[in-house]
């Protein structure tokens, strides 16, 4: 298994970092467009649809990317999409989380699908503009997510004792989520020193937080954000426990699917763009 997920990680890193790394925003729009397409099929597949209807799925996944694309939404989308998506993950993510997955099963597959379908546009869509605000601007967006996922961890395995979401995911801790939290905040406050210190070619959404709202906002902030990248692990893992399944899809040998690999991006690109244009 480890030697499965060692390779994966290298030829996944292989092709996301010339794409990242491009003087040009478009091969990592187009890299992760495939990508989100990928957990399209995989979201239809999760919530009852078959064969036909997930690769359905993901061609609409595809087709509204892509036609965002062709509109010029990857360099100035309006801004209301991502209030949208604020209001879809706020109360839709506490309502799924209070329901459970037998609640989110009480939903008709159509709605679970368009839901679906309109939470990977948005990520999408949030991904590649923020490519185009610039490497240092996504690169800090990313951050927010490995950086809590890593702390969360260490700190569940050191001083977890408090189970978050019992039901849905029992490793989960309220001691890991608070050290994710703690994390985030320390390398935030780094990063806006590297900012000040060398010539980037863009704020970070660190800089672009404290510039626009100040110290106390900006940690509540990024509080936030780091609490909505839970949600999003925590949705996606609703979502398998209705299905009955560990992972998402078996695209990603050794690390399951995209939507395993995705899960706290899908909210926390389209939040960080609202929050940090404030």
């Amino acid at each position: 298994m480890l030697k499965q997920r060692v390779i994966t990680a290298i030829l996944l890193l292989l092709v996301l970092l010339p794409a990242l790394f491009a003087s040009v925003p478009w091969p990592f729009a187009a890299f992760t467009l495939i990508f989100v397409s990928a957990g399209g099929w995989e979201w239809g597949r999760l919530n009852g649809a078959g064969s036909f209807a997930s690769v359905a799925l993901a061609l609409l996944v595809a087709a509204a990317c892509a036609a965002s694309w062709a509109a010029g939404w990857t360099r100035a989308a309006p801004p209301v999409l991502w209030w949208l998506a604020m209001g879809l993950w706020v109360l839709g993510g506490a309502w799924a989380l209070r329901s459970g997955p037998a609640g989110w099963g009480t939903l008709a597959p159509g709605m679970r699908w368009a839901l679906g379908l309109a939470v990977l546009w948005l990520a999408w869509l949030a991904m590649a503009g923020a490519r185009a605000r610039g490497l240092n601007f996504i690169l800090s967006v990313f951050s927010v997510a490995w950086v809590s996922d890593i702390a969360a961890y260490f700190g569940g395995r050191a001083w977890g004792r408090r189970k978050l979401a019992i039901s849905i995911s029992p490793g989960k801790s309220w001691e890991g989520v608070w050290s994710g939290m703690a994390g985030v905040l320390l390398v935030g406050g780094l990063w806006v020193l590297a900012d000040r210190a060398w010539a980037v070619d863009s704020p970070s959404v660190y800089s672009r937080l404290l510039s626009s709202l100040g110290v106390l906002e900006m940690i509540l902030v990024l509080v936030f954000l780091t609490a909505m990248g839970v949600v999003g692990d925590l949705a996606e893992s609703l979502v398998k426990r209705h299905a009955g399944v560990k992972d998402s899809s078996g695209l990603l040998p050794g690390h399951g699917g995209v939507l395993d690999r995705a899960d706290a991006l899908l909210p926390l690109f389209p939040l960080a763009l609202a929050l940090s244009a404030l």
